[in-house]
């Protein structure tokens, strides 16, 4: 789609459906759209599901041979179809070989993660040295900020986001309750303006400005799981700095969704899990990240064999690999390895550059229609309308839009949930669709908003 570099979603929609002769809303503009794109083939290296198979369809509604309409990627993404051969490799090398799995076939267990970490890394705009694969994500925000929060008597707050995702929020307030602080003086929660649904950048900055003598550790999400924002991590990690501030981000829902630099902005340390746009499975193993300029600053509060030197691990003798690979604790589950390597490689296919262009017109898209065909209309009041609660300016999001509803959200979601429709409901009015552009097609996006307007007229009566 080279010809549309440089033009915004919506004039891009119109360029084509002048050229086709029919509205910017018709189907023949996704159907152009998903011809004309250079990604849709990685759409092939996953399972999705069909219709009948998704326990909340009514087969009466709706054809159950078809592809379900999966926007939910920010929640879980779908399967790799090599991950059932990775997994079967691994069971099969196990039955057969036993203990010497450890050191033998494609992925020997001892070591299974380094070897993919490298494809993590790109991911996250990281040097491979400053990744590792190991627990969960809360586990992982624990173990990092056990080091670098360091709390004294003038400097001793954390500053995070409003409505962060609630581990968030478990994990700081146990973390200043531990240091022997109060969460009620030590947290220090960011809110958006009144009216307004997101956090303003110059808010941001001015708050880390004005506090930052205070502020120990800056630790926001890096795109915000319930409004979609995607923050400025630049200009955040900057400002932290300025202050003195160490400088962390949950990227959960930011790696694999839009383009990090982590290691270029001087972000000082990162975690993120890998089942929402890595597809790496429920429960797949997380990453983490600490920069290089920390390798022989920052260490490990706890310790555990798997940080040590592959060599000496059993001698204990405390030779602690330098980084965040010495933050390991125990040896990664080679089951949870194989799901991860077989999204990443998907990846590989393409580059964060690709998909993140790709995000951009496909979730313009989905905005456009939703505008069109479900904006406020004060000529008839009582038509049940839509708002998107996501910022609009494209720089600022990823491929998730919030939506909001005039008229309660539960039945609508029952609705679309019935005609295929695979999304998640957030109370108490917000629907999150995520067009992903690993997987989703326009196609996908228009038969969504065609659904939607079947759900809120069934909905209505």
């Amino acid at each position: 789609m080279e010809e549309f570099v440089g033009l915004t979603p919506r004039e891009t929609l119109k360029r084509v459906s002048a050229s086709l002769g029919c509205s910017p809303t018709s189907a023949e503009v996704a159907s152009y759209l998903d011809k004309h794109d250079k990604l849709r083939h990685l759409r092939e290296k996953f399972l999705v599901p069909r219709i009948a198979d998704l326990p909340p369809s009514d087969l009466s509604l709706v054809d159950g041979t078809k592809d379900c309409i999966y926007l939910v990627g920010n929640s879980l993404g779908l399967q790799p179809k090599m991950a059932r051969k990775y997994l079967d490799e691994e069971l099969e090398k196990w039955a057969k070989m036993g203990v010497h799995g450890h050191e033998k076939g494609l992925r020997p267990w001892a070591w299974a993660e380094n070897t993919i970490e490298n494809l993590m890394a790109n991911i996250v705009g990281a040097k491979t040295e400053e990744v590792a694969l190991m627990n969960g994500l809360t586990v992982n925000l624990h173990l990092l900020l056990l080091s670098f929060y360091k709390p004294t008597a003038t400097r001793h707050k954390i500053l995070l986001e409003d409505k962060a995702f609630p581990s968030d929020h478990y994990a700081i307030e146990s973390q200043i309750r531990l240091r022997g602080f109060d969460p009620q003086q030590s947290m220090l929660v960011q809110s958006p303006r009144p009216g307004e649904e997101t956090l303003r950048t110059e808010d941001i900055l001015e708050v880390i400005e004005k506090e930052g003598d205070s502020i120990a550790v800056v630790m926001f999400s890096g795109v915000q799981y319930y409004t979609g924002q995607l923050f400025n991590m630049a200009a955040i990690t900057e400002a932290g700095h300025r202050k003195g501030c160490y400088v962390g981000f949950d990227c959960a829902h930011a790696a694999g969704n839009v383009e990090l630099r982590l290691h270029d902005w001087g972000v000082d340390f990162a975690c993120w899990c890998s089942y929402k746009y890595l597809n790496s499975g429920a429960g797949g193993i997380a990453g983490a990240f600490v920069h290089e300029k920390h390798k022989d600053t920052i260490k490990p509060a706890l310790l555990g064999w798997w940080g040590h030197d592959l060599n000496t691990r059993f001698q204990a003798k405390s030779e602690l690999l330098s980084g965040v690979s010495g933050f390991r604790l125990s040896n990664q589950p080679i089951l949870l390895i194989c799901p991860l390597q077989a999204s990443l490689e998907v990846f590989h296919m393409t580059s964060m550059q690709a998909i993140r262009r790709k995000s951009l017109l496909l979730t313009g898209y989905l905005e456009y229609l939703i505008q069109h065909y479900y904006s406020e209309d004060p000529n008839q009041p009582h038509k049940p309308h839509v708002r998107i609660i996501t910022p609009l300016d494209p720089e600022q999001r990823g491929c998730q839009l919030s939506l909001c509803f005039s008229v309660p959200i539960r039945k609508i979601f029952e609705e679309i949930q019935k005609r295929g429709v695979t999304c998640d409901m957030r109370e108490p009015s917000v629907l999150r669709i995520t067009p992903v552009p690993l997987y989703n097609s326009f196609s996908d996006v228009h038969r969504f908003i065609e659904t939607l307007g079947l759900a809120l007229a069934a909905a209505s009566h």
